[in-house]
């Protein structure tokens, strides 16, 4: 008992970072777009975490190629979370409000409980359905689809890109979970951020977009680029790994209330009730999701 709550308290710990990180990560890269093409702004970010996390293993003398037993993990993470989730993301956030790119992108509770069954055999209590359900009920209230222009092409291309970058999340903290890495997960990011990138690229060059990154996006690129992308994927992949699928995919959904607030405060957009009772309600479903 006490080994499983310091496990869990850990892992609290590292989605507290997550949060932080990711959470401000959409409002700034928002930001950035005002002087930066999006698909090269994401290939730039997934290129300079490459750089920082080969640099920094290289110096403290761990800086390996990926063992037999790490390549799944390997390549998920790669192809399905850095490289198609930011090309969807990115794509998404040009179409709809930063702050509901924050929420639908990291929405993963409606496809990684579901996974967690499917392909871990996870059995999910009626007290974590429930907090499933508060969680979800947060999102709705934060993404506000009544507010939606649904007759636009844009807006519509833009939400379903977001659920299927969720989708590759998910599926990528599976893979993790089904065949956990041998090597630690921070020794294996140089190589998924290498492969998202190369991912990334084809997309940005065939995006009919100049490769455009202004001075004064640069800064923003380089924040993302070489603190919020490597330390905060590696927070969300070991929070992935350590937690139920129920509990991480509800814990999760603090990221985007994050991003929701710092949206609001940064770039002004709207804050109502529903921004309120949402965010009331992701954290009340965390903390019942946490308790059990």
């Amino acid at each position: 008992m006490g080994a499983r709550h310091y496990a869990m308290k850990s892992s609290l710990h590292l989605l507290f970072f997550a949060i932080l990180l990711f959470g401000g990560a959409w409002p700034i890269t928002k930001a950035a777009l005002a002087d930066a093409c999006p698909m090269w702004f994401g290939f730039g970010r997934a290129a300079l975490a490459a750089v920082a996390a080969s640099l920094l293993l290289l110096v403290l003398g761990r800086l390996h190629g990926p063992k037999r037993e790490d390549l799944p993990t390997v390549f998920a993470v790669g192809i399905l979370q850095l490289g198609g989730f930011f090309v969807l993301a990115h794509a998404a956030v040009d179409l709809v409000e930063a702050g509901r790119t924050a929420i639908i992108s990291a929405v993963v509770t409606y496809w990684l409980i579901p996974l967690s069954m499917l392909v871990m055999g996870e059995r999910v209590s009626a007290r974590r359905w429930f907090a499933a359900f508060l969680g979800l009920a947060g999102i709705l209230a934060l993404a506000g689809p009544w507010s939606v222009d649904w007759a636009s092409h844009d807006q519509v291309l833009g939400h379903a890109m977001l659920i299927l970058a969720a989708l590759l999340w998910s599926i990528a903290i599976i893979v993790t979970r089904r065949f956990p890495p041998k090597s630690p997960m921070f020794d294996l990011l140089p190589w998924a951020f290498t492969i998202g990138s190369l991912v990334i690229l084809p997309f940005a060059l065939v995006s009919q977009r100049p490769m455009t990154i202004g001075p004064s996006a640069w800064p923003y690129l380089l924040y993302i680029g070489l603190i919020v992308a490597p330390i905060g994927t590696w927070c969300v992949l070991e929070v992935g790994r350590r937690l139920p699928g129920a509990v991480a995919s509800v814990a999760f959904l603090m990221v985007p209330a994050f991003g929701v607030f710092v949206s609001t405060l940064w770039l002004g957009e709207p804050f109502g009730w529903d921004m309120m009772l949402g965010g009331g309600l992701i954290v009340a479903s965390v903390v019942l999701a946490a308790s059990e």
